[in-house]
């Protein structure tokens, strides 16, 4: 029974440490000359990977989930500019909530594939083209209305070229990381020290 008290111990404390350091890495972005707008983060989600991978999809998403909500009041003010309840609420579940907690699913192929690293970088792939997808979708019902963009761009161009301007970065940037990692984190990342 000590065990499992501090193995589920140990998965809090270690979750919470894993949000802070996305937390933090969320702070320090940077805008790419190629960027319509929007951040790209050195592996701020490569944490919430980690949580995943480490402990399950299940307690991957309940990490991200927490982690979103933390990211929505960094950024209250985003919410702030919705001109109605409805509004708010696609801010809060496409800008924040979907968007972040769906990277909890990224071990989802890890029991799936041989390869694991393979398995990895899939799982950063789709779930990053998810959350893409959840910024589109809020850029095109949302924003597009709040503001339209200076260009003049129809709204399904203009959302997807950017968010796509810094989720196609991140998407690269943290699989690379997470490939180059794995080799000497490959217990840490399986869970092994965990048995």
């Amino acid at each position: 029974m000590e065990n499992a008290k501090s193995l589920t111990t140990r998965r809090l404390v270690e979750s919470a440490v894993m949000i802070a350091i996305g937390t933090v890495l969320s702070m320090f972005e940077f805008k790419g000359p190629w960027a319509l707008g929007g951040g790209i983060t050195f592996c701020s989600m490569l944490p919430l990977v980690l949580v995943s991978w480490r402990y399950s999809c299940r307690w991957g998403l309940f990490t991200a989930f927490v982690h979103s909500l933390l990211q929505m009041l960094l950024g209250i003010s985003n919410v702030q500019y919705a001109t109605n309840v409805w509004t708010a609420i696609l801010i809060i579940l496409f800008d924040y909530v979907i968007a972040y907690s769906v990277i909890g699913l990224a071990a989802m192929f890890k029991n799936r594939m041989k390869n694991q690293q393979a398995a990895l970088v899939l799982g950063i792939v789709v779930t990053f083209l998810i959350r893409l997808a959840c910024h589109y979708i809020s850029g095109v019902i949302v924003w597009e209305v709040l503001w339209p963009n200076e260009l003049g761009w129809a709204a399904p161009i203009w959302s997807i070229s950017y968010n796509a301007s810094y989720m196609v970065p991140e998407i690269i940037i943290t699989s690379i990381v997470a490939v180059l990692s794995y080799r000497p984190l490959q217990k840490y990342y399986q869970g092994e020290d965990l048995k």
